[in-house]
């Protein structure tokens, strides 16, 4: 005799369905794949335009790889994100509960599989950038990136719980690699200017990676993690990064000064448009770090505080503020014409 079939089991299996694929949107933390992505984007297209040989023979070319590339990075950033919370889960059970892993939305072998897949798929692109650029810098920078996400969150490394051993196992491949990642959309990594832009931004997530840090200190320090906040107190790590939000982007005004006096260019963009980007992002690193000085034990206290979010749209702006540095004024009347 054959089961009884039931619409509502149909039903009920596409919302499960629906609610696992939820789970695995969440598991990636799709809000923190958008720096990342831009990260790309903008590298690679403050590349096409900077002054060097150009790997693409046709604009239509190099956005193709711009495409390619802005998909890896957040497929790596994904997997990262996922691998870390796997073996964060029982401080999670502490600082974040709601999170799917420790709510059994997904299991361990699930965020596993996840995590190997989208690795897989962001290396895989890597691979396929390089073949179609002819250069091995895109997946060579790629690999590194997904190392050293392993060394942060995988024993027996967990860079994660040596202090500023994981300010700067964060920001490498996140600051600077990822930055010089998109800049080999379009050029060779062996530049100047590629590995100055990263140091930007890799020295300012040297310090802004710890403003993530404090809210989490209690289940951190109830596992052994040493984190700034941890192993410093709220008020002294706020101290300690707050340098880290302004200075460097004054890296910016220095290398055009640099330019204009010795003739030796380390940036090739719109001087003046540079300078501005300095001085604005520098004054909202300063807004920024006051924001946590002012009150840091109230870092403590909640998740993505004002000041962490607005690090993090920091890292947005400073993204699309070295695009309109470095794209030609007369490229946005030349667009406009050709579309109209």
């Amino acid at each position: 005799m054959s089961a009884t079939y039931f619409p509502s089991d149909e039903i009920v299996s596409r919302y499960r369905s629906r609610r696992t694929a939820l789970a695995y949107v969440r598991l990636a933390r799709p809000f923190t794949l958008v720096a990342p992505a831009m990260g790309m984007a903008s590298g690679g297209v403050v590349a096409y335009f900077a002054e060097g040989d150009k790997f693409a023979a046709s604009g239509w070319d190099f956005l193709k790889v711009l495409l390619l590339g802005t998909l890896a990075g957040a497929l790596l950033n994904a997997a990262s994100n996922a691998l870390n919370q796997i073996f964060d889960l029982d401080i999670d059970r502490i600082n974040k509960p709601d999170r799917v892993l420790c709510k059994g939305d997904i299991s361990i072998l699930g965020a596993g599989v996840f995590t190997g897949i989208t690795g897989t798929l962001a290396l895989m692109l890597a691979g396929v950038i390089s073949t179609l650029t002819g250069h091995w810098g895109t997946l060579a920078l790629f690999v590194a990136a997904a190392l050293f996400s392993v060394f942060y969150s995988a024993p027996p490394f967990r860079m994660k719980s040596r202090a500023w051993w994981a300010n700067l196992t964060v920001a490498v491949p996140r600051g600077t690699l990822l930055k010089v990642a998109g800049w080999s959309l379009a050029q060779s990594i062996l530049s100047w200017e590629a590995w100055y832009i990263g140091l930007i931004m890799g020295i300012f997530l040297l310090g802004a990676t710890t403003t993530k840090d404090f809210a989490d200190a209690r289940g951190d320090a109830a596992y052994g993690v040493k984190t700034l906040p941890v192993l410093y107190g709220a008020r002294k790590a706020a101290k300690l990064v707050a340098p880290f939000l302004v200075l460097p982007f004054l890296l910016l005004p220095l290398a055009v000064g640099i330019g204009m006096t010795t003739g030796f260019h380390l940036l090739t963009g719109h001087p003046v448009d540079m300078t501005i980007l300095g001085v604005i992002c520098a004054l909202w690193g300063a807004h920024i770090a006051a924001r946590i000085l002012s009150d840091p034990e109230s870092l403590t206290n909640t998740e993505n505080h004002p000041a962490w979010r607005h690090m993090y749209y920091l890292m947005i702006f400073i993204q699309i503020g070295f695009v309109l540095a470095y794209v030609p004024y007369g490229f946005y009347g030349q667009i406009l014409s050709e579309l109209t």
